[in-house]
């Protein structure tokens, strides 16, 4: 019968670093980690079913795939990343643009921006479903696909290299710029474990400077910071909110802030506990006059990081006005994929 919809995709846990050569089962083998969509790709009988990481169907928003898969002339599944590329890097906000169209207005959205699936795996190919095979035969299973021109654009294959240098490389703030955002470890003798997290996930992670305008948990012992960035005109917006503070930081920061004064620029304003969510976060506004500096990764739409991001410690010697304006740091260093992720 065949793979049928839905699967949980292999997902992978984070490292700040890359593995080391033998982390994981036959050896470790590296691939660029891009910013897009996860989707699983059933193609059957020149149809396409195209599958979110969560089980939802896609194939409505992206008809150009839908059109495509009649050239291919096996039935194949496929697990990738959906990505719309413009302007010579991945753009995720015209991808998030596409996956909310149906109809006419995905036929529009397709001739104006084209998706494209970089596809890592297959899980069925030749009548063989392939999910105990290991990554290696997968890979090359994949690799003839693309080989004998079995898949062609806009299917393309995702790079990998069992050479660390190589993918060192792909953690360089240029690569994050077109849309990498950092490096799958996978082990050459895995099989296909779906909804476990058995890679490993790097991502390229940068310094930045912000301002404390809120926190949770109250001023005298906070337990997560909510940052912020003037704009050129003045307006404080919110830009993202801290992993769990270290105790080291919760004792400087309760230290430090002071209450918030009756015009704080986020008077009435209610924040979300995550991206997506419809929880409100308990929040109590601050004096917006402590600087710090933050770990955070390429996941920004627009000036705002999706993920949490990691307080590393209060900037003191600088004053608001130091740090850079609302989207001078914008989202040209790439994003992730939210619950579609990797």
């Amino acid at each position: 019968m065949g793979l049928t919809p839905p699967i949980e995709p292999m997902l992978a846990r984070s490292l700040d670093r890359l593995p080391a050569p033998g982390a994981l089962p036959g050896g470790v083998v590296l691939e660029q980690k891009v910013d897009g969509y996860r989707a699983i790709a059933f193609v059957r009988r020149g149809r396409l079913f195209l599958q979110t990481r969560r089980g939802a169907d896609l194939t409505p928003a992206f008809p150009d795939l839908a059109d495509a898969v009649a050239e291919v002339g096996k039935d194949v599944v496929l697990d990738g990343e959906l990505v719309v590329p413009r302007d010579g890097r991945l753009d995720f906000t015209a991808l998030q643009d596409r996956a909310r169209r149906r109809g006419s207005t995905a036929e529009a959205a397709a001739a104006a921006n084209r998706a494209f699936l970089i596809c890592f795996d297959v899980l069925e190919a030749d009548d063989i479903e392939l999910l105990a095979a290991s990554y290696a035969e997968r890979r090359a299973r994949l690799e003839k696909l693309f080989a004998d021109e079995v898949l062609a654009a806009p299917f393309v294959l995702c790079p990998a290299t069992p050479d660390f240098d190589v993918a060192t490389s792909w953690l360089d703030p240029a690569w994050g710029a077109a849309g990498i955002e950092g490096v799958v470890a996978k082990g050459r003798a895995q099989r296909y474990h779906p909804g476990e997290r058995a890679w490993i996930k790097v991502r390229r992670r940068d310094t930045h400077e912000a301002i404390v305008g809120a926190v949770t948990g109250g001023r005298q012992r906070p337990t997560t910071v909510l940052l912020g960035r003037y704009d050129d005109r003045g307006r404080f917006h919110f830009i993202g909110r801290s992993v769990p503070l270290a105790k080291r930081l919760q004792s400087a920061l309760a230290e430090n802030l002071a209450v918030a004064p009756a015009d704080h620029p986020w008077t009435g304003r209610n924040f979300s506990a995550g991206w997506g969510s419809n929880r409100r976060l308990d929040a109590t506004l601050v004096e917006p006059d402590i600087v710090a500096e933050f770990s955070g990764d390429t996941a920004i739409d627009h000036g705002r990081w999706r993920h949490p991001v990691r307080l590393l410690r209060i900037r003191a010697e600088l004053h608001p006005t130091h740090v850079p304006l609302f989207a001078d740091e914008d989202d040209s260093a790439g994003r992730s994929g939210s619950q579609y992720e990797r």
